[in-house]
């Protein structure tokens, strides 16, 4: 994967410019500002499903099947909707934004029986993000803006059993993920995603068979374009899903050379500042963080303040452990507006000694 070239050379020189000079802003969450539209049926269906079925495909869809909560399918039923997303990101200050795909993998797909949309939900997620970026980077050609192409986790787990009594079944392979993020990735790339994000990493095995999938598109298109992982603590017991702590985490894909490594999502950023440590303490790539405001409520809401949640990541940027910074659950534009102020001073964290060329 790394001796190849880079599919959008110029692209990469400016986010590693970017990179070196501050640390960059991710966006907040997706599903949090789509749920604020409160869509129905009818809303998640929009033209192409009015009528129970897929317009643009043969694909007759099943009768009796809900649609409402797949908001991936709004990037065909309701682009607007993601533009708007994107849009009050880019506003508050993001300088990447994440597209909108993080179930557009023919495994996640089929709870909706779907799966014949997974290269086009990424190649429209993709070109959506792209032309936001676009449209806003024109605005301010000194501060580009990133479109983030999303892979992520699947709802399936290739390293655990979901049979507690049968602990050496699993309900899908290396190989089956492999060609899920492969269908997938090729529809971000082609959608004209910047960066590859593989996120929300509870099985690291999962992500294995993500970024096997990449460096297989990549030699097959003899480009690439840089990736990012990022791994997800999932109690305060400091472990993974699948058992590892963040230092096992990060060894074990560092192999793919990725141009930022971190940890997102189901712990608040104060619950994830040791871990964050300690991928700052040992990787020789750029770190991210992007995590949820808080834990969740009784009422599974998030609760932290956009002030809050900014106070706690000054403390991260003040003691050098930045790259790149953002929210997941919970997060709104508000959130990401408040910690790009309260990063703006801080000085990006610098690679080792030891640093390698991003790949």
């Amino acid at each position: 994967m790394s001796t190849l070239p880079w599919l959008h050379p110029d692209r990469v020189t400016l986010l590693e410019q970017a990179l070196r000079e501050r640390i960059l802003i991710l966006d907040g969450a997706m599903g949090t500002m789509l749920q604020g539209h409160a869509l129905d049926e009818s809303g998640f269906r929009g033209e192409r499903f009015a009528h129970g079925h897929d317009g643009h495909h043969e694909h007759a869809h099943p009768g009796g099947c809900d649609l409402k909560g797949n908001n991936d399918l709004l990037s065909l039923t309701r682009p607007e909707l993601i533009r708007g997303v994107h849009q009050a990101y880019l506003d508050a200050g993001a300088d990447l934004v994440e597209t909108n795909t993080f179930n557009s993998t023919r495994i996640s797909q089929a709870d909706y029986h779907l799966e014949h949309l997974a290269y086009e939900l990424n190649l429209e997620g993709a070109r959506l993000a792209r032309a936001a970026c676009d449209a806003y980077g024109a605005k301010t050609p000194d501060k580009p803006r990133f479109a983030i192409g999303v892979l992520g986790p699947t709802s399936r787990t290739a390293s655990l059993s979901p049979d507690v009594n049968d602990p050496g079944f699993r309900n899908v392979t290396f190989e089956e993920l492999a060609a899920n993020y492969r269908e997938s990735a090729a529809g971000l790339i082609d959608g004209g995603a910047d960066v590859v994000m593989v996120e929300t990493i509870f099985d690291t095995l999962n992500a294995k068979a993500a970024l096997f999938a990449l460096s297989e598109l990549f030699r097959e298109r003899g480009a690439r374009v840089p990736v990012m992982i990022s791994g997800t603590i999932t109690d305060r017991s400091g472990r993974t899903l699948s058992g590892q702590t963040a230092e096992a985490f990060y060894y074990s894909v560092a192999h793919a050379r990725p141009l930022a490594v971190g940890l997102n999502c189901a712990l608040g950023a104060a619950d994830l500042r040791p871990h964050v440590q300690t991928l700052a303490d040992i990787a020789d790539c750029y770190v991210s963080t992007h995590p949820n405001a808080g834990l969740p409520n009784a009422f599974a809401e998030y609760d932290e303040t956009p002030e809050q949640m900014a106070s706690v990541i000054a403390g991260f940027a003040r003691d050098g452990l930045l790259n790149l910074v953002g929210g997941c659950c919970g997060t709104t534009p508000a959130h990401i507006a408040a910690i790009a102020e309260a990063v703006r001073y801080c000085a990006p964290r610098r690679l080792p000694d030891t640093s390698r060329e991003a790949a």
